[in-house]
């Protein structure tokens, strides 16, 4: 059986699932999807009608045993004008255990199935009612943490991406029409300022892809976090500022050397910005074998870093030069043990808390500098970039390809690889990496 034929018996099935959190709560909500949704809520409420997109006010009965469930709103809605494009009902319970246990089994026992993660929005895209970069956004949406998390999911949401890629689409469409119109009507004679249009179109859309190419990275560091590496030499508080940071004990401190061994991460919001702070070894010629790969690791991890804090001991008088070619940003802790402070840098005390706030704020700035607001129609995932790099190399020879037909194959490969994004193509071969790391319910 192909994969468009797993698909299509899939479809086939009614579907349901938990669309609110799993355990107590005030109010559970049901979520079911397919073509015996209807009757799914004619039998559970033992009543026959159901007028699309109004609420009914329900009992709920066990299908097994006959026992009342629980009291009900009970909404149906027909395809294809539903969140997936199917016949689907919604049942908004009281939050109990009990409750959503017997629903759901009743759902079972009259042959619906539970959704496996991101089937509901798999099948909308089946259906047509989302693209894929939507798709994609609702799942940001779910794991947003910080509010430009969320402003850079909602924008996706709201379209940003297909607007831009399906522009793109269309434009080369029109481009290619006449290379292709010159192979097929070649005795015709094709006016000299249509192919003219045609190359123009091409180097255009290359140059608007490469410009959305070269972004440093901006949306995808939004949506999983700003690496910042805290690093420096032993005993310069890096542990310790780390638990300042974080406003919790995350890392153990010690007076000894080379307590730190290996890279302790915590995720931080600042400013509503994802950030995830790394306390790494502390950098000085290792003794044993442990805390020579300790070592390693940090430095590994300053290099792939977006932002490095160097720490030093304010009151020790640390000098940069050791450390300076891997220093964004220069912190110098203990600064209740100075009196003069000379050296350049933020002077803060873990221990007190003095200068934490104006660090905090820095790091904002930084992290502001480097992701921006996320409103702006951004490349979010790895397969994006991976499919735009490779419609802008099939462009760049469909530009210098002076034969019609192999100027023509790579504009349609193009074409192709674009499409990939949104779904307008391969869909089937996309869906299971799109949807593998959804939640149940969506």
């Amino acid at each position: 059986m192909t994969s468009a034929e797993k698909a299509g018996a899939a479809a086939a099935d009614t579907i349901f699932a938990l669309a609110t959190a799993a355990g107590r709560a005030a109010i559970a909500v049901i979520r079911v999807s397919g073509p015996r949704a209807k009757e799914a809520a004619q039998r559970l409420s033992r009543r026959e009608e159901y007028i699309e997109r109004r609420a009914y006010f329900r009992t709920l009965f066990d299908i097994s045993t006959g026992e009342r469930i629980d009291q009900a709103i009970v909404l149906y809605f027909a395809a294809p004008n539903s969140d997936t494009g199917e016949n689907t009902a919604e049942f908004q319970l009281h939050g109990g255990r009990a409750i959503v246990s017997g629903v759901t089994q009743s759902l079972i026992a009259l042959g619906l199935r539970p959704a496996e993660p991101g089937e509901f929005t798999r099948r909308a895209v089946e259906n047509g009612r989302l693209d894929l970069t939507r798709a994609e956004a609702i799942a940001d949406l779910v794991n947003a943490e910080t509010v430009a998390q969320r402003r850079l999911a909602m924008a996706q949401y709201g379209g940003s991406l297909n607007l831009l890629y399906e522009d793109w689409r269309s434009r080369l469409i029109r481009a290619s029409a006449w290379v292709e119109a010159g192979i097929d009507f070649a005795d015709e004679d094709i006016p000299v300022s249509a192919a003219h249009e045609s190359h123009e179109l091409l180097v255009e859309i290359e140059r608007e892809i490469r410009a959305h190419l070269d972004d440093r990275r901006r949306g995808e560091i939004l949506r999983e976090g700003l690496h910042v590496a805290v690093i420096g030499p032993p005993n310069a508080g890096k542990s310790s500022l780390v638990n300042a940071l974080a406003q919790r004990d995350v890392a153990i401190v010690s007076e000894l050397p080379g307590t730190t061994r290996d890279v302790i991460e915590v995720h931080l919001d600042l400013a509503g910005y994802p950030v995830i702070l790394a306390d790494t070894a502390g950098l000085r010629e290792p003794g044993d074998v442990v805390e020579q790969e300790g070592v390693r690791r940090a430095r590994a991890r300053a290099e792939a870093a977006d932002l490095r804090l160097l720490v030093l001991d304010g009151s020790a008088g640390d000098a940069v030069a050791p450390f300076g070619p891997m220093a964004d940003i220069v912190v110098r802790n203990k600064s209740d043990l100075v009196q003069r402070r000379l050296d350049p840098g933020f002077w803060v005390s873990a221990k007190t808390g003095q200068g934490i706030p104006e660090l905090i704020q820095e790091l904002g700035r930084r992290a502001a500098e480097q992701l921006g607001g996320g409103e702006a129609a951004v490349i979010t995932r790895s397969r994006h970039r991976q499919a735009l790099e490779e419609a802008a190399r099939h462009l760049a020879r469909a530009r210098s390809e002076t034969q019609a037909e192999l100027k023509a194959e790579c504009m349609r490969l193009a074409l192709r690889a674009i499409g990939r994004i949104t779904g307008r193509v391969d869909l089937d071969e996309l869906l299971d990496v799109v949807f593998r790391d959804f939640c149940i319910g969506k």
